[in-house]
């Protein structure tokens, strides 16, 4: 699949790039394919301490408790050790996508928030992508099925 970056604002399209940025606003044509924009595991099924720190847990939340029926909540925290949140090392924002469209951002400050972010979804299926980016490492994502 091919990943678009908006060249302004860091933004990932998949599989082609919107013609407008729904981050920063830049047209189509600030975007540039880049198959190497997200960071991935040497071996998926034997992560090192790195890998661990940086790609997002998901957890899926069927009956959510604010909104009630027919929200489904969805969880993420940066690692499976969570990530550090330092004023020079800290995730800046994580992206959520229902089926790659893109969803929402969640900004996120060093020193005052836990690596985390969560969403309220109409959606009771599709594949939920969700996106971190460090500071210092890069992109990292996970997904999973929202139907599991």
């Amino acid at each position: 699949m091919e990943i678009f970056v908006c060249k302004k604002c860091g933004f990932l399209a998949f599989k082609e790039a919107p013609e407008i940025c729904p981050i920063c606003g830049a047209a189509k044509e600030q975007f540039i394919a880049d198959p190497q924009a997200i960071k991935k595991p040497t071996d998926p099924k034997n992560l090192n301490e790195s890998e661990k720190k940086h790609i997002p847990v998901v957890k899926i939340v069927k009956q959510c408790s604010l909104i009630g029926p027919g929200c489904t909540d969805v969880f993420a925290k940066v690692g499976e050790i969570t990530h550090v949140m330092e004023t020079k090392h800290w995730i800046m924002w994580i992206d959520w996508y229902l089926d790659y469209r893109f969803v929402s951002r969640q900004y996120l400050r060093p020193e005052t928030v836990f690596p985390a972010s969560m969403i309220h979804l109409k959606a009771t299926s599709g594949k939920i992508t969700v996106l971190e980016n460090c500071n210092l490492h890069g992109r990292w994502l996970s997904e999973t099925d929202l139907s599991a």
